[in-house]
């Protein structure tokens, strides 16, 4: 594994998504932007800065704790773009994208959690 956090996938991808949230979101008017908006940027960016600190622990038991916050902050980014859908705040096709988006990082980040419990088993043999 790579010592710096812009060579992990996961997240690259996490701060791709949390970037396409906050210009979305830049677009909407004061009221959504003060509710539905902050909620769903702060979700979506804690994602990539769980990621990040957790990386930069050097302890793989922190780093996998890490990053289950860093999965909270995902589902929440979920619910988020939920409301926002619903709210016709985005639009299906954008609703669509950010949830493909995000599932995919779902994906990376298990199989992420995965390789560092892999990593604390073999420091405990």
């Amino acid at each position: 594994m790579s010592n710096l956090i812009e060579d992990l996938e996961v997240f690259k991808l996490a701060e791709i998504f949390a970037d396409k949230v906050w210009f979305i979101v830049l677009e909407w008017d004061y009221f959504s932007k003060d509710t539905v908006g902050k909620q769903l940027v702060r979700s979506a960016d804690s994602i990539g800065a769980n990621i990040a600190e957790g990386f930069g622990r050097f302890h793989f038991k922190e780093n996998k704790n890490f990053c289950y916050f860093s999965r909270g902050s995902l589902v929440e980014s979920k619910g988020w773009l939920r409301k926002a859908k619903s709210r016709n705040l985005i639009t299906d096709e954008k609703f669509n994208d950010l949830l493909g988006k995000i599932n995919l990082i779902h994906l990376k980040l298990n199989t992420y959690i995965k390789y560092i419990g892999n990593k604390i088993e073999k420091n405990t043999d």
